[in-house]
């Protein structure tokens, strides 16, 4: 099968549709399938107005404009976009969609247009944009002329089948190298030892610092989170539940929760763990690789992630992966891979958060069983399961054009 994968978004961009899209266009092309991708974001070397840039084995035509700060915006796109796939002859078009995408959007209405059967995913939370659609009819439209819509999670499928009601909306989960993350699991001591190499300390122990140990329990309390530094992560209620956490559980207990990663808003992060006096308790690693992330899984009590707005949640998957139980908000995207009580702890509120952390930083019998069953049950949304899945989307998306046209 040939599959066009268009997005707005595409490395060298980092984020998680990029990735995801990228991660997908090398999985399908294990599986047989032949690959371009089609995208508003410049190459790794500029490459715009249409260049061809080969990533990783397969061709990225990028339709990108020499815009401040590369916007991955082309409103001239749309003309080139169908005369190459109609020159391509693809069997399927592949749309992922974010909050906001224009090129995306205009991609599904070329494909419509080049009769190219049309599958569209939505990897965002509408929210506020469910209004808007609503208005403006177009999900109801993109469906009554044969498109698959699909989105990564129940929670983000839930708006679009109120907008598309006569229509069926698939699940069609985010995919992870589930191998690769549950490595790490063999080399991770079930007892006191911990290990932590991504900032070059060599350990977990320190007197107050992330990653200390519990004098009950004798083992290493260290909560991890991936997560980019902005409003919508909420990183700064982060701060606010560690603050919380600090005064349910005493400072006899030494605990920490290590973040990994950048954005906009570090700089109020930091200003509040010093206000409050928790530098020593919540710290922020910046940017890391995978590899040093998966490193740094080795020996952490548990995966943090208070996003609410979170339609699927590809670090906390990932953290899963590596055998640790997953902390996190009811109504997010986590629910799709965290069974509450089992492979993790899920709280209606910011509160409850915290006292699901104090709850593990006290309680060594709760962290010990809530790890065995997480390390015991890999998540099932592997590459190989998804991109079937994928597959299968490809499979109506073809039937509903056929329908369509006859």
């Amino acid at each position: 099968m040939k599959v066009a994968l268009l997005s707005d978004c595409y490395l060298p961009r980092l984020g998680g549709i990029e990735v995801q899209v990228h991660d997908l266009a090398g999985w399908l092309r294990r599986a047989g399938h032949e690959v371009e991708v089609f995208t508003a974001t410049p190459g790794r070397a500029g490459e715009r107005h249409g260049a061809v840039e080969l990533v990783d084995g397969v061709p990225v035509h990028h339709l990108a404009l020499r815009l401040p700060g590369d916007l991955p915006v082309n409103p001239w796109a749309p003309p080139e976009l169908r005369r190459r796939l109609l020159a391509g002859r693809f069997d399927v078009a592949h749309v992922h969609m974010g909050v906001v995408s224009p090129f995306a959007r205009d991609a599904v209405d070329v494909a419509l247009a080049a009769e190219v059967p049309t599958a569209v995913t939505w990897h965002c939370v509408l929210d506020a944009m469910e209004r808007v659609l609503a208005v403006s009819g177009r999900v109801r439209r993109w469906a009554g002329r044969g498109v698959a819509l699909s989105a990564v999670s129940r929670m983000a499928a839930r708006p679009l089948q109120r907008l598309a009601p006569d229509a069926r909306v698939t699940v069609l989960p985010n995919g992870i190298d589930v191998d690769r993350w549950r490595s790490s699991t063999a080399a991770t001591v079930l007892g006191p030892q911990g290990h932590c190499g991504t900032d070059g300390a060599g350990g977990t122990g320190g007197a107050g610092g992330a990653g200390g140990a519990d004098v009950a329990g004798g083992e290493p309390v260290r909560f991890v989170t991936a997560m980019r530094l902005a409003r919508r992560k909420r990183a700064v209620p982060l701060a606010r539940v560690a603050r919380r956490v600090d005064d349910l559980v005493g400072d006899e207990n030494n605990w920490g929760i290590e973040v990994f990663g950048e954005g906009p808003q570090r700089g109020l992060v930091q200003a509040y763990l010093r206000t409050h006096g928790l530098t020593d308790r919540v710290l922020l690693r910046g940017r890391v690789s995978r590899d040093e992330l998966l490193e740094s899984y080795q020996g952490a009590t548990a995966y943090v992630s208070p996003t609410v707005l979170e339609a699927f949640g590809i670090a906390a998957l990932e953290a899963r992966a590596a055998g640790l139980p997953v902390v996190g908000r009811r109504g997010s995207g986590v629910e799709e891979f965290v069974e509450d009580g089992v492979t993790g702890l899920l709280a209606g509120g910011d509160r409850e958060l915290a006292a699901h952390l104090a709850t593990l930083v006290l309680d060594p019998g709760a962290r010990h069983r809530l790890r065995q069953a997480s390390r015991a049950t890999p998540p099932t949304q592997s590459w190989p399961t998804v991109v079937g899945m994928v597959e299968a989307e490809y499979a109506r998306a073809g039937r509903l054009a056929r329908r369509r046209r006859t």
